[in-house]
């Protein structure tokens, strides 16, 4: 049976690939099934693992929920399973990296918004369109896209179910930069080597002060910040030590 999501560890980096390439990668319960398990097993292994990219097989990242396959009878083990395993990506103590080219639908765009960055190519089409299905989201996008965009611009793609080029993604600060398709790979791999070329303390210690600081008013933030701060990490020393040398 063909695996509905790949995983290819390298140099501290693990890529998980949803691999339904023929179905534009879209979610089906079993591929969701696939997906938790890898994330789970990444959530636990610090010590190898420094940073994740997310990406998908194939022409597109993912055209959204597979309506067709749960209208065949796939089920997920729990009503809030698809939602849940959204939240653990986020969650994860690594950072992780969204790679899109081509659609980036709906529940594809729930997913990319759980990561921490995005990395868009110039064939990227970003839509959010519950509001052509008669559907609302479920999965957090109504808290994580007006985050990441602000509410007006948030509205207007909910409101309007219109795609979005890559260019037009980078603009509005739904993905860090739109780069050619010849060059996305290379391009998010790099950033994938820089992020774990430092501090894997640090990188751990900021991912969880930024987004548990979210929740906290700037003031309350700081003091959030003062007290959970991990601080100076075993590796410190050794790495101020090299750049002395240097």
């Amino acid at each position: 049976m063909t695996e509905l999501v790949l995983r290819n560890d390298a140099d501290g980096v693990a890529i998980l690939t949803l691999n339904r390439p023929e179905a534009l990668n879209s979610l089906s319960p079993n591929l969701f099934i696939e997906l938790r398990a890898h994330v789970e097993s990444i959530a636990v292994d610090t010590e190898n693992i420094g940073c994740v990219i997310l990406r998908g097989a194939g022409r597109s990242f993912c055209a959204g929920n597979d309506l067709k396959s749960i209208q065949e009878g796939q089920v997920a083990p729990t009503p809030s399973y698809q939602k849940d395993t959204v939240n653990m990506i986020e969650n994860l103590p690594q950072p992780v990296i969204c790679e899109v080219r081509g659609h980036c639908y709906t529940g594809g765009l729930e997913l990319a918004l759980s990561c921490d960055l995005l990395i868009a190519s110039e064939t990227a089409k970003f839509s959010d369109t519950h509001g052509k299905w008669g559907m609302t989201p479920g999965w957090g996008m109504s808290q994580r896209l007006p985050r990441r965009v602000g509410t007006l611009k948030a509205k207007e793609m909910s409101f309007t179910a219109r795609a979005y080029t890559g260019a037009e993604a980078a603009a509005m600060g739904l993905a860090n930069q739109c780069v050619a398709d010849s060059d996305l790979e290379a391009v998010v791999r790099a950033m994938a080597a820089d992020i774990v070329g430092t501090s894997w303390h640090s990188l751990r210690g900021n991912k969880m002060l930024y987004n548990e600081g979210q929740d906290y008013t700037f003031h309350d933030g700081l003091n959030f910040e003062s007290e959970k701060s991990p601080g100076r990490g075993p590796d410190s020393e050794e790495r101020i030590a090299a750049f002395a040398k240097s």
